[in-house]
């Protein structure tokens, strides 16, 4: 049984959840998420929403859903964001409408555009922030950015997250 998927998901009063017949919607103030199931039992209890597993074959995703659920709720009343750093000389980044132009020392310009529901902004040239409401969009759309350049071992140079601590190599001595 499943520790985490006995804890109820506490629904904030903007939130608005809809349980179908094998899918659940969920309404905020910054969009509409939802997700297909099966298996597992949804009850709306006052402001709160409670998983049980329908069978014993859907233990095992038992706290998985509730755990995406809570990320879906989390998502539409506060939305989910990724912070990347640039670092390296002239790496600049400039967002315009869906597009993230990358300037990253190549011979040419790389333009990543945004998917649906995904939106960049650029605070400074070598900052680069991703919101949206899926949380899981949100850090595939990240990941896909930083795989243009990844940090590389020896100088630090690339596009890494704000949080990452790359730990540099030493050269090599004769």
């Amino acid at each position: 049984m499943s520790r985490i998927g006995n804890n109820p998901v506490k629904l904030p009063p903007k939130v608005e959840v809809n349980i179908g017949a094998g899918e659940i919607s969920v309404k905020g103030p910054l969009g509409t998420l939802s997700r297909r199931y099966d298996g597992i039992s949804i009850e709306k209890s006052g402001d709160s929403l409670v998983f049980k597993a329908a069978r014993p074959e859907a233990n095992a995703l038992h706290g998985t859903l509730r755990s995406l659920v809570a990320g879906m709720v989390k998502g539409v009343t506060d939305g989910y964001e990724k912070r990347l750093s640039l670092v390296g000389v002239g790496y600049r980044a400039q967002a315009a409408g869906d597009k993230l132009n990358l300037s990253l020392g190549f011979s040419h310009p790389v333009v990543h555009r945004m998917p649906k529901g995904v939106k960049v902004e650029t605070p400074l040239q070598t900052e680069i922030v991703v919101k949206g409401i899926d949380k899981q969009q949100v850090g595939q759309v990240a990941a896909e950015i930083r795989a243009y350049r990844p940090p590389e071992p020896y100088k630090g140079k690339g596009v890494r997250y704000s949080d990452e601590r790359v730990s540099l190599k030493e050269t090599k001595k004769k």
